[in-house]
């Protein structure tokens, strides 16, 4: 995977240097294809084409649409850090980099996926590794402590629930929605959570009873299940849907049926900065993405040139 990544991800970017933000950033002239009217930046793979009979549209949540788990990472690599058996003159830069590298290679899997990558790294060192799930139980527990002022705040209305919406993300699914497109959510965080989550941000009446999330049992559930299950239960194919994701997992498994997706490399810790994550952004164009765009700010001129 990170061989394709590094093979076609930087060969249709121009990467401005430090601080620059032009809006002229990545916008690439593609024959019958627009993009005069976007303000912010955006990047097309060469191969883009618009498809005409999209009529079902997937999102990925946590970074895609949620920021009430901001900083995520911050509380799994420590978790890491500190439970990862030492070896005698181990640089602990070189530690922290190697599970930081663990940790987002697996982004957009399920969060089981890390923990028993995490096993695993710990048995390499002659450890006795915990139950997978374990790691991952204790991990929602030290997250929950971080993010719990984010869910009452929300909850009381202290702190205003858009704000932790990625940048314009609400004024997509409108459009969306009045376009009569079906909408649906797949995320690998466990789906009480996202459930609960999407109810606190206003989110469960663009999707209904789409809403899916990981198990406790991992083999019962992932997004290429919901996938499969999108095209098999509305007789269609591949081509006729529209997946966001800010993971590889999403962008990945949409292509491989062969529909459209779009690369949301979402500067989570700066919402609304209009600046493109660059490792995500690397990463997802280097899985197949079509588009690839820091937020939602320009959803009209990118709603046009998916549907013109």
């Amino acid at each position: 995977m990170e061989e394709r990544e590094d093979s076609r991800s930087l060969k249709h970017a121009c990467v401005p240097s430090a601080g620059l933000t032009t809006s002229l950033f990545l916008r690439m002239r593609l024959p019958m294809v627009s993009t005069a009217s976007f303000r912010g930046l955006v990047e097309f793979n060469p191969s883009f084409a618009p498809r005409r009979l999209i009529g079902h549209v997937l999102f990925d949540f946590d970074g895609t649409l949620s920021l009430i788990r901001q900083g995520w990472p911050d509380v799994m690599l420590p978790m890491f850090v500190d439970m990862l058996p030492k070896k005698n003159g181990e640089a602990e830069d070189e530690v922290r980099q190697m599970l930081f590298d663990d940790i987002m290679r697996l982004n957009g899997k399920q969060t089981i996926y890390q923990m028993i990558q995490f096993s695993e790294r710990v048995k390499e060192r002659g450890g006795e590794a915990r139950d997978p799930l374990w790691y991952k139980k204790e991990y929602l527990r030290r997250l929950d402590e971080r993010i719990l002022h984010r869910i009452e705040g929300i909850a009381k209305g202290s702190l205003e629930r858009d704000d932790f919406l990625v940048f314009g993300a609400r004024a997509l699914l409108d459009k969306l929605a009045n376009r009569g497109l079906k909408l649906y959510l797949a995320s690998g965080t466990d789906e009480p959570f996202v459930k609960k989550e999407a109810e606190l941000l206003d989110l469960s009446r663009y999707f209904n009873e789409h809403i899916y999330g990981a198990k406790d049992d991992y083999k019962t559930f992932s997004k290429k299940m919901v996938i499969d299950r999108i095209l098999r239960e509305n007789r269609i194919e591949g081509a006729e849907l529209l997946a966001f994701g800010d993971g590889y997992v999403e962008i990945e498994n949409t292509k491989e049926v062969g529909g459209l997706a779009v690369a949301v490399a979402s500067d989570e810790a700066h919402n609304g900065s209009g600046r493109m994550d660059e490792w995500k952004r690397r990463r997802l164009m280097g899985v197949g993405a079509d588009i690839c765009i820091p937020d939602y700010r320009d959803c009209e001129p990118l709603l046009q040139v998916l549907f013109p």
